[in-house]
């Protein structure tokens, strides 16, 4: 057996068809689709069925160091049947319309902070407050208290703010 040759054939196999070789090596099903690791167990166990496998001793060696450790008390799951590749394939169309706490885009945010009243812009992209964009209503909070607040607590908006 030429290990070089065998290991460059295998690099050039996809995972699927590592699995089959997996299969055809060890006479089962591997549940791995870990290229790297499918290459080392299949070029171990091809050199150790060419060359020989362990000694006797480190058999009996082998055996010793199990029988002082835990072993499984349930068998492994059996392997889910894999459908075909149209079957495995779902595709549809995902409505996202946002966080449902927010007010629509054109709405001003209003608040009494501090004697003053805050007003906060709600953008498509953003959250515009002193001619400022910002992405989420936690950094206009950060930039108006200097402190990480939970933008939906500070302006009391959704679940975080008591209002519904």
């Amino acid at each position: 057996m030429n290990v070089g040759k065998e290991l460059a054939a295998l690099r050039r196999m996809t995972p699927a068809e590592l699995r089959d070789k997996y299969a055809a090596v060890f006479n089962e099903a591997s549940r791995s689709g870990h290229k790297a690791w499918l290459i080392k167990r299949i070029v171990w166990r091809m050199q150790a069925n060419a060359e020989g496998d362990l000694s006797e001793r480190a058999k009996r060696r082998a055996l010793e160091i199990a029988c002082d450790s835990d072993l499984r008390l349930k068998t492994p799951r059996a392997p889910k049947p894999v459908p075909d590749a149209k079957q495995r394939t779902v595709t549809h169309n995902v409505a996202f319309g946002g966080d449902k706490r927010l007010p629509m885009p054109g709405t001003v945010i209003s608040r009494q902070y501090r004697g003053q009243t805050l007003q906060v812009h709600v953008l498509r992209d953003g959250f515009e407050y002193d001619g400022t964009v910002h992405k989420t209503l936690s950094a206009v909070a950060k930039a108006i208290t200097g402190t990480h607040t939970n933008g939906f607590l500070f302006f009391r908006l959704g679940q975080y703010g008591g209002q519904q």
